[in-house]
């Protein structure tokens, strides 16, 4: 098998597979058509930021975010260090406190240190949530706090709902703003059953993304008070954000959104069932072991050289591929990133159990 195979690689299997499990499907220029299909060509685009394009869509999110104002960004890295940014220079503190493996710390060159000249404090540990007490025994003040809701790089963990709004209720009492990176937002309303606006209740300002669970091209909203909206209006045009031409993007994130916002309790029951469908494979185990969102976690106790051969082999023989790449997690460990969406439900449940009773029994003659 693994002569026969030795020239595929994982992620042209994975791509060349009738049936993939993750996702909405594959980021082709097709998904822009498809949202500019619904729309009148004869329609004005925004232009620099201004135009009833943008401003009826920005109204829209606010007020599915509970908060007076809303402003659309190309990307949530620009969003977020804007609304740190400012929530620094109001409080006239170059310090903000967020997770050790947050967006900002791992994935954005620094950008917040080297563009604002901002400090982070790392909270807590890396391989859990931040708590209160963690929250509690800050030694230097700061000026926000930011808290991403799922904690993607533990696997999309999530606080118990108490626990939130312990946190925001002794932010409020301490003067330290509190901000939501909510990328994922949607995706965990099913678990905490609330609405966007319920939870964005307990945060100062939110941020969201169009391109995760809900699948536009890319794009951001940043809501918050009136004063601040007006304020990273301005950060916006400074860091370049305010294109000729945003419309692409508002439109895309406008379709997908009205698309696939009803269908979020639908993944997470999605998630549910495929990680109970992991966990009772050999070696093979989530985090978190029952999903908190439509994403997960998949670890295998082997490493990626052994388990490369075996997704490959799965995807050609049984048309049903999981994943397009494994990370290492350790000498001999590795896992990947799952996240349930469209695609789901075209993959038939005989064919995925199957693929998964076999990988079962590769993995069963294996030693851990």
């Amino acid at each position: 098998m693994q002569d026969q195979n030795s020239a595929v690689t994982l992620a042209d299997a994975f791509n060349q597979a009738t049936y993939i499990i993750g996702g909405h499907g594959s980021r082709k220029v097709k998904v822009l058509q498809e949202a500019l299909e619904q729309v009148d060509g004869e329609t004005f685009s925004d232009h620099y930021g201004n135009g009833s394009i943008i401003d009826e869509f920005q109204q829209e999110m606010a007020e599915v975010l509970g908060k007076e104002a809303a402003v659309f960004f190309p990307s949530g890295t620009m969003a977020q260090q804007i609304a740190l940014r400012i929530w620094c220079d109001r409080a006239d503190v170059k310090r903000v406190a967020y997770h050790p493996l947050a967006h900002l710390e791992i994935h954005e060159e620094d950008g917040l240190k080297e563009l604002h000249h901002i400090e982070s404090i790392l909270l807590g540990e890396a391989n859990r949530l931040i708590t209160l007490e963690d929250v509690k025994s800050m030694k230097q003040e700061v000026a926000c706090l930011l808290l991403e809701l799922p904690q993607r790089e533990i696997g999309g963990q999530l606080p118990a709902y108490e626990e939130l709004e312990s946190i925001s209720a002794y932010c409020r009492e301490h003067g330290i703003k509190l901000h939501l990176d909510g990328a994922r937002l949607f995706e965990i309303t099913p678990y905490y059953e609330k609405t966007p606006a319920e939870i964005c209740r307990l945060f100062d300002s939110v941020y969201i993304s169009f391109y995760k669970g809900i699948g536009g091209i890319a794009g951001a909203i940043l809501a918050g008070d009136s004063d601040m909206m007006q304020e990273s209006r301005v950060w916006k045009r400074r860091h370049g954000g305010d294109l000729i031409g945003l419309y692409p993007y508002i439109l895309s994130s406008r379709y997908y959104y009205n698309e696939r916002i009803g269908k979020m309790g639908r993944y997470y029951e999605q998630a549910k069932e495929l990680a109970s469908l992991f966990n009772a494979c050999h070696g093979i185990r989530t985090i978190p072991e029952r999903p908190v969102s439509n994403m997960f976690h998949v670890h295998f106790a082997l490493a990626a050289s052994e388990v490369e051969p075996l997704l490959v082999h799965m995807a050609q023989e049984y048309s049903t591929a999981i994943t397009s790449y494994l990370n290492k997690t350790g000498g001999n460990s590795c896992s990947f990133e799952m996240s349930t969406g469209d695609r789901y439900d075209l993959v038939p449940q005989d064919k995925l159990r199957d693929a998964l009773t076999w990988l079962d029994g590769e993995m069963k003659k294996k030693r851990f």
